[in-house]
């Protein structure tokens, strides 16, 4: 179950990312804080990563994806929770867009087993505006279970849209 604090700690990371609570996918402006979000902690309970996700006929799709230190197996361990939520749910795929020219991202969900199913061409190109739908598609089975860093130990928690 979340904590009480854990709002304003995942409102951090996404201004840190993303500069404030809204992203845009697929023409969609989400904002994070409505949305159902995994928490993961470490073992002092502090929030390391945040994974906000939407559910709908096609899967779950990962609207944003978070860690306060990238490698260190926070988000590893969020994208093997949201695909056994996913799963448990019956829902047929994991999926979600990653911009052309995050190249980080784009291995980060490559080397986990999720593989492109789609480029938009000029995608990512600096310039173009969010809403000109230039994400990358990407959808797949289950993540492999490879950590960044196997002795990493993060426990995962849900936050209620609107918890705080």
């Amino acid at each position: 179950m979340a904590e009480p604090g854990d709002r304003a700690e995942v409102d951090t990371l996404h201004e840190r990312e993303w500069g404030g609570p809204y992203v845009i996918a697929h023409d969609t402006r989400y904002d994070l804080r409505t949305l159902p979000t995994l928490v993961a902690v470490d073992g002092a309970g502090a929030v390391v990563g945040a994974l906000a996700y939407r559910c709908d006929a096609e899967g779950l799709e990962v609207v944003s994806l978070v860690a306060a230190v990238p490698g260190a197996g926070a988000g590893t361990t969020l994208l093997e929770v949201a695909a056994s939520t996913a799963w448990a749910a019956g829902l047929p795929r994991l999926w979600l867009i990653a911009g052309n020219d995050n190249l980080r991202a784009l291995c980060f969900y490559q080397q986990r087993g999720l593989c492109l199913v789609g480029v938009d061409p000029g995608g990512g190109e600096p310039g173009a505006p969010p809403e000109a739908g230039d994400p990358v598609r990407r959808g797949g089975r289950h993540p492999a279970a490879r950590r960044a860093d196997p002795g990493a130990a993060y426990r995962c928690r849900q936050l209620t849209a609107g918890a705080g």
